[in-house]
């Protein structure tokens, strides 16, 4: 079984790569193999081009100042049997060899950084609620200057008020820091407000990778469009429009299907699928082609999309915005990647 599968992406400094999906699609797994918590099996993981799937400990040793993590749960990730103090300095210990003078002033300084007081650090963890543990675990993070940070569901088991100023720390910190984030989540609003950049993740796979304001505006692909139609609108009054339903059953990770992996979760796709020839690179979703060769292949996309629409008389979908598109005809493949196919070298509906 592969946890995760054929998952590429890049992360530039001072950038937020949000990374969604549903639970057990893959997204720690990511995380953790980015930091060799968890180790891959195959392909590689590059930092200032150093392949860390190949390092051994010591050289992780030495690169672990500047990849760090944040966890989900701010409790169970402290050590109960120390206060504040020692867990902000302990990687400061490990890594570097100053004084002890030198480290309290640094932790009383990463303290005040996260809106803690220095007059807090000889607490324990349980003396703390659970937005001040969760600045707890971003000050120790911090401890060793790192330049990339994966936060690993780092807001989700706080409340919404909590929430919002962990994530305005995130954001103060990474101007401040020029820090880069791989931002984990499940909350679809957290991650349109902190990302550049967004990955929809679905049974160990990448289905889409565009800017954020391209995922909300002009999502391509049937997962991500059902997870934004998903979204509740906290207002009675405005209408939510018509929700996406998915009605089948996700595949099994032991035997996903050979073609397309999201078919088996919306049956209504099934009939538009059919295996074609691609070349080229998709700039839209990492690691899936976005050009083929005429004759090759089908579009499919159907009248469950808010995006495209199927042209009777010739059965194919395209954009019904073509402004968007300098006037042109936008075809899509099974991928939902733009293909730029004409009428005439598509394969006609029946």
């Amino acid at each position: 079984m592969k946890a995760v599968d054929g998952v590429s992406f890049f992360l530039n400094a001072g950038e937020t790569l949000g990374l969604v999906g549903e639970s057990g699609c893959g997204k720690t797994t990511v995380g953790r193999s980015v930091l060799k918590l968890t180790t891959p099996t195959a392909g590689k993981v590059l930092f200032k081009g150093k392949d860390l799937a190949k390092m051994d400990r010591e050289g992780l040793r030495k690169i672990r100042t500047s990849l760090q993590i944040i966890f989900q749960d701010p409790f169970s990730s402290l050590n109960p049997r120390m206060n504040v103090g020692q867990i902000i300095a302990e990687p400061i210990r490990n890594h570097e060899k100053i004084s002890r003078q030198m480290i309290r002033q640094r932790v009383g300084k990463l303290m005040t950084r996260v809106g803690l007081r220095p007059t807090q650090m000889g607490r324990y963890p349980h003396e703390f609620s659970g937005g001040q543990r969760q600045r707890i675990g971003i000050a120790r993070a911090l401890a060793v200057n790192p330049d990339v940070i994966i936060c690993d569901e780092a807001v989700s088991a706080l409340d919404v008020s909590i929430q919002a100023q962990i994530i305005n720390l995130l954001k103060d910190l990474q101007e401040e820091m020029d820090l880069a984030y791989l931002f984990i989540a499940h909350d679809l609003s957290v991650v349109e407000y902190i990302s550049h950049r967004v990955a929809v993740m679905y049974l160990g796979r990448i289905v889409e990778l565009a800017s954020g304001r391209q995922i909300y505006e002009n999502a391509l692909h049937p997962y991500t469009a059902a997870l934004l139609s998903a979204i509740p609108i906290p207002d009675p009054l405005v209408s939510h429009g018509k929700e996406m339903v998915l009605s089948g059953d996700v595949p099994s990770p032991l035997n996903p299907p050979a073609d397309a992996h999201f078919a088996p979760a919306a049956p209504w796709l099934r009939k538009f699928v059919l295996p074609h020839r691609f070349t080229g690179k998709s700039s839209r979703t990492t690691g899936l082609p976005a050009t083929f060769t005429p004759n090759a292949g089908v579009d499919f996309y159907d009248k469950y999309s808010p995006h495209c629409q199927r042209d009777r008389r010739t059965g194919h979908f395209s954009s019904p915005s073509p402004s968007q598109n300098s006037g042109k005809r936008v075809f899509r493949d099974k991928n939902c990647q733009v293909g730029g196919r004409s009428p005439e070298t598509s394969r006609n509906w029946k």
